[in-house]
């Protein structure tokens, strides 16, 4: 058992305003291992309320200093690492020009394995502790990611991208080595291969991923929905309505579909664990679609405006009752950053995109990325809080990082404005450490 003494950040999720955080400015928590040794959260609160309960255990000091739960990426894409601040006229030239390319390099098992380890360095350097990732479409870029993962204790979720037309050879799922079975036939035995390889291994879960519906036949889009319904514990994720163009090339090719999102359900693949970025242009029937099914969207306000996609409508989503969380959707996405993606996020709300403007609160960003991202996965109470039976995912975050965040924060006079600034100032630099709750000694530090 350990314990740490610092201003702490966290959700009740007991709470009506389950967006609204907690702030201790003198907390304690205390953190123990569990029967299998993950350190969960044991307690949580005011110094002055706790410590007595805790008379041998240690407590570290972090003066200045605030703990907040890890981040929660709900969408992002491991092979996109190298072409992160590509210039592209929208989506579909950028996957082209920039995005296929690159991954195209993911079939050498070397390329791979560096490339997992920089990518797992930089979640952790950012504060992220939970990521719901893409790998490219060959096998071994979800082994090399997986095992990086596995090492370092961050919680992944991952899976084979699959896609059998419309893109260049390189990024295609291959035919089997023997010449058994075609590209389609392998990708799925592929990916039935690495859930029973990877899913439920430590903290390693397998996502089914096609990676959007244009780019996969009608059979692997079945053969990807009987996975769904063989394996219901696992995720599924992929892309939906981001772009208009894509949204009318997908209606062309699946016409029997009420819309680009019902083409997956069509398939068995909207249910809960299902997560699709950007969900952009929807209409009502759509988000209907997301709430009934259990779907979750996954908001990636940096890389939407980066490509000039779209704005999500956050104030439609809470109407219907859709799940949501933010990512960063690296490498369309601007930046690993949390604090970027919240603060990409606060301008989408800003926008209103025809509607009234929507001024998305300091404490509700940081939920949308962590207990509200949590929740958006199936992971609630599990990750993205600091409340007893967390995994103590956790970050230290310094307020005092740089001169200008030094002298805003001190200034701050409520919850709001010190959140606020934080999302407005930080990056890379704010996250003092990152603690893994698979081994305390698991620490990123800037």
């Amino acid at each position: 058992m350990k314990a740490y003494r610092a201003a702490i950040l966290r959700f009740d999720p007991e709470r009506e305003a389950a967006r609204s955080a907690i702030y201790e400015e003198d907390g304690l928590l205390v953190v123990g291992p569990d029967a299998s040794g993950t350190q969960r959260v044991l307690a949580v609160g005011p110094y002055r309320e706790l410590h007595q309960g805790f008379p041998d255990v240690p407590i570290e000091h972090l003066p200045g200093r605030i703990l907040a739960p890890g981040f929660v990426d709900m969408h992002l894409h491991f092979p996109q690492t190298n072409v992160i601040a590509s210039p592209a006229d929208g989506l579909l030239p950028w996957l082209d020009n920039h995005t296929y390319p690159e991954e195209s390099r993911f079939s050498d098992p070397v390329y791979c394995a560096e490339s997992a380890a920089f990518f797992i360095a930089e979640l952790l350097r950012n504060g992220v502790t939970t990521a719901l990732a893409f790998a490219s479409s060959h096998p071994a870029s979800v082994t090399a990611l997986f095992e990086q993962a596995l090492q370092q204790g961050l919680r992944m979720i991952a899976g084979l991208c699959l896609m059998d037309r419309h893109a260049p050879p390189g990024v295609l799922n291959r035919a089997g080595a023997d010449g058994r079975f075609d590209a389609t036939e392998q990708s799925l035995i592929d990916s039935e291969a690495l859930i029973k390889t990877w899913h439920g291994r430590n903290r390693l879960g397998y996502a089914i991923t096609p990676r959007f519906a244009p780019s996969c036949s009608e059979a692997q889009l079945r053969g990807a929905g009987e996975l769904a319904a063989r394996y219901p514990e696992v995720w599924i994720q992929s892309h939906v309505a981001e772009n208009q163009d894509e949204i009318e090339w997908a209606r062309a090719l699946f016409p029997a579909s009420s819309s680009y999102l019902a083409t997956y359900g069509d398939f068995g693949l909207l249910r809960e664990r299902a997560v699709y970025a950007h969900c952009l242009h929807f209409d009502d029937a759509d988000r209907a679609l997301m709430r009934v099914s259990g779907a979750a969207a996954a908001v990636c306000p940096s890389s939407n405006l980066f490509l000039g996609s779209g704005y999500f409508d956050y104030a439609a989503a809470d109407r219907a009752g859709m799940l949501y969380g933010l990512a960063s959707d690296v490498g369309g996405g601007t930046s690993f950053s949390p604090f970027h993606t919240m603060l990409a996020a606060y301008y989408v709300g800003r926008h209103g995109q025809g509607r009234p403007a929507l001024s998305l609160s300091p404490q509700n960003l940081w939920w949308q990325h962590t207990a509200g991202a949590a929740q958006a996965l199936g992971l609630a109470g599990v990750v993205g809080n600091l409340v007893p039976g967390c995994e103590a995912d956790f970050v230290v975050l310094n307020p005092q990082a740089t001169p200008l965040l030094a002298r805003r924060t001190a200034c701050a006079n409520s919850l709001d404005e010190l959140l606020f600034a934080l999302i407005v100032l930080g990056d890379d630099r704010l996250i003092e450490r990152t603690v893994i709750s698979q081994a305390l000694l698991t620490i990123a530090a800037n």
